[in-house]
C-alpha cells in the first residue's frame, strides 16, 4: 500500500469517528441506528490499518531477508541443516564454528542468528518498548542509585557540611535458557526448492516470541525472566469498579487516576500495555467532560492513543476481570531491561525419528529480562 493510500484511509477512519461522535452525542438518541452503522465502519477502518501495518511489517522483512548476501557461511549452515556433518566437505566445515563436535552441533552463522532477532522483536511487542542489551556473561550487572542526598541552603561564610544519603547499587540480570525443537521431513529437506533456514527462522521466531512475551508479562522469574505483573515494587491504581475497568458513573477516572500517578518525567514517554479485548472496552470509555479517551490517529505516523499516550496490544496481559491487571502505563524503556545472550546453536539430530523420516533440530537461546526501575510503571487493577 502507498503513502498516499495509506493517508487516504486514515483521513476516511477520522471523518468516521467524528461522525460517530455527533451521532453518539444527540441528546434525544434518534439516531442509533445511524451509531450502530457508523460504529461498525469505524471498526472495519480500525482493522484494515491492523492488516495494513501487520502487512508492512512482513513486507519489510521479507526485502530484508532478500537483500542479505548469500555468504560461506550461510551457504556452509544450509549444507549442515539439509545433509547433516558427514555429508558436508571439509572446505565447508571450516567455516562453521564447532559447538560440541561430538554431539554435532554447531552455532548458526550471524545472518540467521540477525533474522532471528528481527523476527522475534516483530513477534514480542515488549521488545518494541522494553531497553534490549546484549551480553557474552552468564548475567549483566547494571549500576543502579540506592539512595540520594539532599542539597541544603548554606550561607555566604558558613561552614559546608557533607550531605549524607548517596548509595550506589548493582541490578544484576540473569540469562535463562529457551529451547525449541522443531521436526521437518527428509523429503523437505532434500527438496532444494524449499528455503529451509527461512522455513526454521519462522519456526523457532514464533516459539521464541510466544514463550518469552508470556514471561515478562507473567514470569515468575524461576528459570525464565521476572514478569513485571506480579512484581511487588509495581504500584497499583484501582478502577473504581468491582468487575470493569470504568468507574461507577461509566467514566474512565481510574486509568486518568492511573496515568496522573505516574511521575511526569516518566509520563511524557509513558506507553499503554493492554490486550485486543480490553483495547476494545477502552474505546467506550468517556472522561468527566464527555470525551473519548481513545483518540484515533488522523494523520500518516502519528499512532492512535489512549490519554494521549501511545498503546502497545500485548496478546499476554490479562482480560478484564474482578482483581485482574489489564492495563500497565509508564515508561517502559526505563523501568525493563530484556537481556540477551545473543549465539543461539542449532543441534541436528536424525537419529530420533530417522525411522520415521524426520530429522529434529534443537535451537537454543538465552535470555533474561526483570524489572529495574519500579517507579516508572504501574498497573491498573479491577476494584474499588
Amino acid at each position: 500500500m502507498s503513502a498516499s493510500e495509506i493517508k487516504a484511509l486514515l483521513d476516511e477512519q477520522g471523518r468516521v469517528f467524528e461522525a460517530f461522535k455527533a451521532a453518539f452525542d444527540e441528546k434525544h438518541g434518534q439516531n442509533a441506528e445511524e451509531i450502530g452503522k457508523l460504529n461498525g465502519e469505524l471498526d472495519r477502518l480500525a482493522d484494515r490499518l491492523d492488516e495494513t501495518r501487520a502487512a508492512m511489517r512482513r513486507s519489510a522483512i521479507a526485502e530484508v531477508a532478500d537483500q542479505v548476501p548469500s555468504s560461506p557461511e550461510r551457504k556452509a549452515f544450509t549444507q549442515f541443516l539439509k545433509k547433516g556433518k558427514e555429508n558436508v566437505g571439509p572446505e565447508e566445515l571450516k567455516v562453521l564454528l564447532l559447538s560440541d563436535d561430538t554431539a554435532g552441533g554447531y552455532l548458526a552463522p550471524s545472518e540467521m542468528v540477525h533474522e532471528i532477532i528481527k523476527g522475534e522483536a516483530e513477534l514480542s511487542p515488549m521488545r518494541q518498548v522494553a531497553r534490549v542489551r546484549q551480553t557474552t556473561a552468564r548475567t549483566l550487572e547494571i549500576p543502579r542509585r540506592s539512595g540520594q542526598f539532599s542539597a541544603v541552603w548554606t550561607g555566604e561564610i558558613e561552614t559546608r557540611s557533607e550531605t549524607e544519603g548517596l548509595a550506589w547499587g548493582l541490578e544484576e540480570i540473569p540469562t535463562h535458557e529457551l529451547t525449541a525443537e522443531v521436526y521437518l521431513s527428509q523429503q523437505m529437506l532434500e527438496d532444494s526448492a524449499v528455503d529451509i533456514e527461512m522455513e526454521l527462522t519462522e519456526e523457532f521466531a514464533e516459539r521464541f516470541a510466544v514463550a518469552e512475551g508470556a514471561a515478562i508479562v507473567l514470569g515468575n522469574g524461576v528459570k525464565k525472566p521476572e514478569g513485571f505483573l506480579d512484581h511487588p515494587d509495581v504500584a497499583e491504581s484501582a478502577s473504581g469498579s468491582a468487575a470493569g475497568i470504568a468507574d461507577a458513573a461509566g467514566q474512565a477516572n481510574g486509568l486518568i487516576s492511573l496515568y496522573h500517578d505516574v511521575k511526569t518525567a516518566y509520563a511524557r514517554n509513558g506507553t499503554w500495555l493492554l490486550n485486543r479485548f480490553t483495547l476494545g472496552e477502552v474505546r467506550k470509555l468517556k472522561d468527566a467532560n464527555d470525551a473519548y479517551i481513545w483518540q484515533p490517529g488522523l494523520s500518516e505516523g502519528v499512532p492512535n492513543t489512549i490519554l494521549g499516550a501511545p498503546y502497545v496490544e500485548v496478546p499476554d496481559m490479562p482480560d478484564v476481570a474482578a482483581d485482574a491487571h489489564p492495563i500497565a502505563f509508564g515508561d517502559w524503556r526505563r523501568a525493563y531491561v530484556i537481556v540477551d545472550r545473543i549465539t543461539m546453536s542449532v543441534l541436528r539430530d536424525p537419529f530420533t525419528r530417522g525411522s520415521q523420516g524426520q530429522v529434529k533440530f534443537l535451537a537454543r537461546r538465552r535470555v533474561g529480562g526483570q524489572v529495574v526501575l519500579a517507579e516508572a510503571i504501574r498497573k491498573l487493577k479491577v476494584g474499588t
